[in-house]
């Protein structure tokens, strides 16, 4: 899985996948092996890179990390491909009227609206698979349906123009 790691302010993209006690990193680009192995229940952990051990102490939440390496303390703050979309999508929603875009690569569903439809802000739009999970889009702001630009079974690129909405009141 794809991650968005931001370490003390400086942001990093990361994949990470594990097989049989052994991470498969990939950090900016570059490979990056290891071995881990869990001390405790409390967040303690030995790494092993390099024919190096590092003991960490881990503490936080699942996105929201202090990590202690030899007396230095880490702030990391975490983001998976998924989250990271859906932030996208909330910052995108101040937004008026206009198009409503795919934040993520997918497969459009099933449409839950036609065109000339009214929808209020946060109604759900459409079903897009994406990741193994079916994600529902919900309106932006409250407005009509003015276009779909997508079928049921379409496969979509992130960005993707999927239905265009009018403002409540600019269509009148």
């Amino acid at each position: 899985m794809k991650y968005f790691v931001t370490v003390n302010g400086r942001a990093h993209e990361c994949e990470l996948s594990e097989r049989a006690n052994q991470l498969v990193l990939t950090v900016d680009g570059k490979s990056f092996d290891a071995t881990y192995q869990e001390v405790d229940s409390l967040g303690q952990v030995v790494i092993n890179h390099g024919g190096k051990s590092y003991g960490l102490s881990i503490e936080g939440t699942e996105n929201d990390v202090g990590i202690t390496l030899a007396g230095h303390f880490y702030d990391v703050k975490l983001e998976d491909e998924r989250e990271r979309a859906a932030h996208a999508a909330e910052r995108a929603s101040g937004r008026v009227g206009g198009a409503v875009n795919s934040v993520m690569p997918g497969i459009v569903v099933e449409l839950l609206v036609k065109k000339g439809d009214s929808v209020e802000k946060g109604a759900p739009l459409l079903i897009l698979s994406a990741m193994k999970m079916q994600n529902e889009i919900g309106a932006p702001i409250a407005g009509v349906v003015k276009d779909i630009h997508v079928v049921a079974g379409q496969a979509v690129a992130a960005g993707t123009k999927l239905l265009t909405l009018t403002p409540l009141d600019a269509s009148k």
